[in-house]
């Protein structure tokens, strides 16, 4: 009797279509409202782009002109990763792991969580 070999297509295509659904909600989650600053200009143009330091140096957030941060703290260079997106003098942060924080830009200041930034 021959033996028939079931194919893995059925499940791939389960899994392709629930890793799509969920990026789907993220994006949707963190998408374009038509307020924020558009990637492009965030590439060659934006203010805020560029490293940003509490006082003591200890807390260090580098904004990329792509739309993604890093957080270093103390030694740690890579303590946070994740997106980022700006409406007007507000920022938003969703980082890697799904948290979100947010702060605001003052008079070339970046206020975040307690914190105070300036541009270094």
């Amino acid at each position: 009797m021959a033996r028939r070999c079931k194919s893995a297509a059925p499940a791939l295509l389960l899994f392709a279509a629930s890793f799509l659904s969920i990026a789907a909600m993220t994006v949707g989650a963190f998408g374009k409202s038509g307020n924020e600053t558009s990637m492009t200009t965030l590439e060659t143009t934006h203010p805020y782009v560029g490293m940003w330091v509490t006082e003591d140096g200890r807390i260090r957030h580098e904004l990329l002109p792509n739309g993604r941060y890093g957080e270093a703290r103390g030694n740690r260079e890579s303590a946070y990763q994740g997106q980022y997106r700006v409406k007007g003098n507000r920022i938003e942060y969703l980082d890697d792991t799904g948290f979100r924080a947010d702060g605001e830009f003052r008079d070339g200041v970046l206020y975040h969580a307690g914190m105070v930034m300036r541009r270094k």
